[in-house]
């Protein structure tokens, strides 16, 4: 267990990496109850090829407007080199026309980071748009550090409410079948 003052869940896995000795931490989301194996190792590979980033991510590509008006569902948009820009629970980005095709990334809760990075991480004050979204991620935005996304084909569905356990219990059991 970890003390009860963190901020975050990167604050936390920050302490239980100033007792570890390696290059890279791994933190699993305990609401991704569904990642597949296949993307923690892209995480870590898209950590171990940009040397310039401190942390990389996880994201799924989709043109469901109303899963990117969800404000449970966590939005990134990068730049040409996959690196994130904003990580927000608005759609991002904003589709002026109804005539554009949506293309959304949604944020997987899983994360790779450089251990070193973590430990300067928990030194780091809250920023303004964390707060503002709950979001620990913008936290290294802020900042300035670069945040490497990966894409995944396979979905991921975060329990963040009631309805979403009950989606996840009826496809674990087969019942939605």
């Amino acid at each position: 267990m970890t003390e009860s003052s963190h901020q975050s869940g990167t604050d936390r896995v920050a302490e239980v990496a100033a007792g570890l000795d390696c290059e890279i931490v791994v933190n699993i989301q305990g609401d991704e109850a569904e990642i597949e194996p296949d993307a923690i190792d892209a995480v870590v590979n898209a950590l171990e090829r940009a040397p310039d980033a401190v942390m990389s991510t996880l994201a799924h590509r989709t043109s469901d407007r109303q899963r990117a008006a969800d404000p449970n569902v966590v939005k990134v948009v990068t730049d040409r080199h996959d690196r994130a820009l904003y990580f927000s629970r608005a759609p991002i980005p904003y589709l002026r026309s109804n005539n554009a095709k949506p293309s959304f990334l949604l944020h997987v809760g899983l994360y790779a980071y450089r251990r070193e990075f973590l430990l300067e991480y928990a030194r780091m004050s809250q920023t303004p748009l964390e707060r503002a979204e709950k979001l620990e991620q913008l936290r290294a935005v802020e900042n300035g550090y670069i945040i490497k996304v990966a894409e995944t084909r396979h979905p991921a569905f975060s329990i963040d409410t009631l309805a979403e356990y009950e989606a996840f219990v009826a496809r674990y059991s087969g019942e939605d079948q």
